[in-house]
């Protein structure tokens, strides 16, 4: 029996306090389960934004996603989250990432480090993190969230939740720009967690972060925009892609459909610019989670 489906909208941006409440019960309103923020500068401030979010809210979880592991000395959030858990009457989901935005790390004055040494501090972070919580008896569910090797298996050993965003940084890039992975690719990278998770008495909830939804009859008035800032994409291979859903009703329902039955995912995280139109396919996920035929996908972690 697959697992039922669950969403979160990614809250991206501060505001006053009444604006950031009204933002809050909107996404509880149009059916999220779980109310999310990012840890970029420039952003929200991921605890106290959680803090005020569960306060304004009734039922949605609260999460950071992803706690970014290379602005915090890991004994620093063991703090933060037991807090934070205390104040939102356990509500909390905990989401550890590596970091990928060189520009950030030099705006704090912190060293960004190579990719292998970015991996080794996050995976320092979980231990510590880890040893920290369980002696304040403080228990929250751990989203880790990667596509390489090593962050698929850390995520196999530890994580509750096994995130992934379907894009990778551009080489080069110190901005955070991301490239999509391609269907097949993706495919590929969640046969490779498989792999590494084949050995876990419990498998894991499994996470996609969706980069765009456009409820539409015509995809490719909706994709324009980036087909012209992309000109190396088509649009075919646009609306391949497991993070963009942009089509019919049905169309989307369907892609979501086949993207649990094919590789497991059940928790659909939602950018807030597409928190309000991806509202009728959750509520239609919700009321017929199994009905109707599922799209092709290209990239089966079996082929």
């Amino acid at each position: 029996m697959p697992r039922p489906f669950r969403f979160g909208a990614s809250l991206l941006t501060s505001s006053p306090a009444d604006e950031w409440r009204a933002r809050c019960r909107r996404a509880e309103a149009l059916g999220y389960d779980v109310i999310l923020v990012p840890d970029h500068l420039g952003m929200v401030a991921p605890f106290p934004a959680l803090v005020a979010a569960a306060d304004a809210t009734e039922r949605p979880q609260v999460g950071t996603f992803v706690l970014n592991a290379g602005f915090w000395n890991p004994t620093l959030p063991a703090r933060e989250v037991t807090t934070t858990d205390d104040l939102t009457g356990g509500r909390l989901e905990l989401g550890l990432g590596t970091g990928y935005v060189q520009a950030e790390h030099d705006r704090a004055g912190l060293p960004f480090g190579s990719p292998g040494e970015r991996v080794d501090h996050l995976r320092r972070t979980v231990e510590e993190l880890g040893r920290l919580l369980d002696a304040a008896k403080c228990r929250v569910p751990l989203l880790l969230g990667g596509n390489g090797d090593r962050m698929l298996r850390l995520a196999a050993e530890h994580a509750d939740i096994a995130a992934f965003a379907g894009a990778s940084p551009e080489p080069g890039s110190t901005t955070g720009r991301l490239a999509p992975v391609d269907a097949a690719g993706f495919g590929q990278r969640v046969a490779r967690y498989r792999e590494f998770a084949a050995d876990r008495e419990e498998a894991a909830e499994l996470n996609l972060l969706i980069q765009m939804v456009a409820v539409t009859d015509d995809p490719a008035s909706a994709l324009r925009p980036l087909l012209d800032r992309r000109p190396d994409l088509s649009l075919e291979y646009v609306l391949d892609l497991p993070v963009f859903l942009v089509g019919t009703l049905d169309r989307i329902t369907a892609k979501v459909r086949a993207l649990r039955d094919r590789y497991g995912f059940s928790y659909l995280t939602v950018l807030e610019p597409h928190v309000e139109a991806f509202a009728p396919v959750a509520e239609e996920l919700r009321r017929n989670p199994l009905a109707g035929p599922a799209v092709p996908l290209l990239g089966s972690p079996h082929e």
